[in-house]
């Protein structure tokens, strides 16, 4: 009989935000959507800003170069909005 185990890859895959969602594929393959109202630095932010990001802290934070906010994926995963 074999040990079934899942491997769990919380590292940023992916990043999608719309005018009122943030969506962040895990390489895992999970999806983390959160409102974009709980990030405000990101909401008032344009489209072309928000769309230029990169991993962060070894993947496991977003970085959007162009307006100086980071997001970690700890963070989104505990539901908590940015202070």
């Amino acid at each position: 009989m074999g040990i079934s185990t899942t491997i769990y890859d919380s590292r940023v895959a992916g990043v999608q935000v719309s005018d009122s969602m943030l969506d962040v594929l895990l390489r895992d393959g999970r999806k983390i959507s959160a409102p974009l109202a709980w990030f405000p630095r990101l909401a008032a932010a344009s489209p072309e800003d928000r769309s230029v990001w990169e991993p962060s802290a070894a993947g496991h934070g977003i970085h959007w170069p162009r307006l100086d906010e980071d997001l970690s994926v700890d963070g989104l995963l505990r539901g908590q909005p940015a202070s």
